[in-house]
């Protein structure tokens, strides 16, 4: 197969990024990128600005699973002699509860309102409240990115979403707490979703996969952190005002020139004075490199400008079948991936010492999270996007399949093992599986697109207290039909594209060309060329992906 740089990249959007097309339309904002030299000093300094908040996102969300934490508990008699350890729930009405401590917290809302026995339900419902709020701002404010931009739908959500936080802090009882719970994960899916939109639509094509990475090791490292800062707080109320507060800080990002709006975006949506004054601040070098970049940007004048999102209607959106199909499978892998991280988990239960299960599951699986994004940072690249998905997601499946069918004949030590490895496997789909969609979903409705898979990733994360609520009764069926689910998502997985060092897709018709060709016609047809005659399919092997001339 031709690789040179005079051949388009089949199956990826219109425009080449190394250099400009005679095609009608402006030049691809790759291109103007390395026409303005804007790969310098302040692009990088606007990557860090876009990733440091993801520090203080990984304390907000992992934040729940110590709010949520029942220790276990006695009951002491008149003469301060605590009742042996067999005594239940029917002895509810005991006025003088002991809890047995809290890892890294003094207490929590389970221990301040005693929130177990006959009033238990209501720590699921706090979790389902916050994973639905969670998902409801990824859905809610990615429409509003694609409208209002990536910075204002930032700044929306922090304004928001802070005094939601300080509402949970002091709420007086659990039906305050659960509001203010919720309205904190509408603000912090909506913070996530755009500073992830910001920092992937001000990357080369190179840089996309290390920046978003960054952002998620950063998220890891404030699951890591979160427990230190427990143990300094001591009162779970203390330590969500420290994490709201952390967050009110973000809001300096709508100073005036010190966060600006995504630059493609505005190119996207017909605001070319806009984008041209944050490209010009991007540009290193002297006089003469800016006396190109002047000339660079004054082709946009004379360009044809792609639709705005604003003119983007209902029914052509819905008719764009391939974006869709695209958008559905990596929902669906996401949704999976996050579904079942809780199955892995549940081997790692053991009565006899609750606060050494809960630091050996909550360092495994936040270490497990780490180590996946280090492989997709040495892996993706080099083998592809969709390859790489292909064997995380087969990885599951099998760790899935040895625990379900020979967990009987394994020993603790073997279940732990593969429980690990479903961890690992899981953790890097999900992870990939929502870069991947943020490559191939176009600019104009990126933020929608993207909502939809974030929204699909914290549904997933509901099998966890749904399963709770129902005293982990049917937890192995639900491993039977997530696994089962997991071999489906496998087989979609051979529909997607290759995105791999692509530029980005900017309009609806760069998203419809962004497609593989039909595993049974050849790619070479007249179905795999448009109007030019260029080809716009992925014509690489399924599971190997050569690197492009850049």
């Amino acid at each position: 197969m031709d690789t040179g740089p005079s051949t388009p990249d089949p199956g990826g959007p219109r425009r080449d990024f190394a250099a400009p097309t005679s095609e009608p339309g402006p030049p691809s904002f790759e291109w103007l990128l390395g026409r303005l030299g804007a790969g310098g000093r302040r692009q990088r300094l606007l990557l860090a600005l876009s990733c440091l908040p993801c520090l203080l996102l990984g304390l907000g969300v992992g934040s729940d699973a110590l709010f949520t934490l029942t220790p276990p508990r006695h009951c002491r008699d008149a003469n301060g002699t605590r009742v042996p350890e067999n005594a239940t729930c029917q002895d509810a009405h005991c006025p003088n509860w002991d809890y047995g401590g809290l890892p890294a917290l003094t207490s929590n809302p389970v221990t301040e309102w005693f929130l177990d026995c006959s009033r238990g339900w209501v720590v699921p419902l706090e979790q389902l409240c916050f994973l639905l709020g969670f998902a409801a701002g990824a859905l809610f404010l990615g429409h509003l990115a694609d409208s209002v931009g990536r910075r204002s739908t930032l700044l929306l959500a922090l304004a928001l979403g802070c005094p939601a936080g300080i509402l949970a802090a002091f709420a007086a009882s659990p039906s305050v707490f659960m509001l203010g719970r919720c309205l904190w994960g509408v603000m912090l899916g909506g913070m996530e979703l755009a500073l992830y939109l910001s920092r992937l639509e001000l990357c080369c094509p190179s840089q996309r996969l290390p920046v978003a990475m960054a952002g998620d090791l950063l998220m890891v490292g404030g699951h890591f952190l979160l427990l230190g800062l427990a143990l300094a707080c001591g009162s779970w109320r203390i330590l969500q005002s420290v994490i709201s507060a952390g967050l009110g800080l973000c809001l300096l990002y709508g100073c005036p020139g010190f966060y600006p709006e995504s630059p493609r975006w505005l190119l996207a949506t017909r605001r070319t004075a806009q984008a041209k004054e944050i490209l010009m601040g991007l540009t290193q070098g002297g006089a003469a490199q800016e006396s190109e970049a002047q000339e660079a940007l004054a082709e946009l004048d004379n360009a044809c400008h792609l639709p705005a999102a604003a003119q983007i209607s209902l029914r052509l959106l819905l008719s764009c079948r391939n974006i869709w199909k695209n958008i559905l499978i990596l929902g669906f892998t996401t949704f999976i991936a996050h579904a079942i991280c809780h199955c892995y988990r549940l081997a790692w239960e053991s009565p006899e010492d609750p606060h050494a299960t809960f630091y050996l599951s909550y360092l495994l699986s936040t270490g497990s999270a780490g180590l996946a994004c280090l492989f997709l940072c040495l892996s993706v690249d080099r083998y592809g996007r969709r390859g790489i998905l292909l064997l995380t997601t087969t990885l599951t499946g099998i760790a899935s399949l040895i625990l379900l069918g020979l967990g009987e004949y394994l020993n603790s030590a073997a279940q732990r093992t593969f429980s690990i490895l479903g961890l690992f496997a899981s953790h890097a789909a999900g992870s990939l599986s929502v870069f991947f969609a943020s490559e191939v979903i176009p600019t104009v409705i990126r933020g929608k697109g993207l909502g939809i898979i974030l929204a699909l990733a914290s549904l997933g994360g509901l099998s966890a207290p749904v399963l709770r609520l129902r005293e982990q009764h049917g937890s192995f069926l639900e491993h039977i039909v997530l696994a089962s689910l997991n071999i489906l998502a496998l087989l979609c997985l051979m529909l997607l594209p290759e995105s791999k060092r692509k530029a980005l897709p900017e309009g609806l018709r760069d998203g419809e060309l962004y497609r593989r060709p039909s595993l049974l016609r050849r790619a070479g047809g007249r179905e795999g060329r448009d109007a030019e005659g260029a080809t716009r399919r992925d014509d690489v092997p399924l599971l190997s992906t050569p690197n492009p001339a850049s």
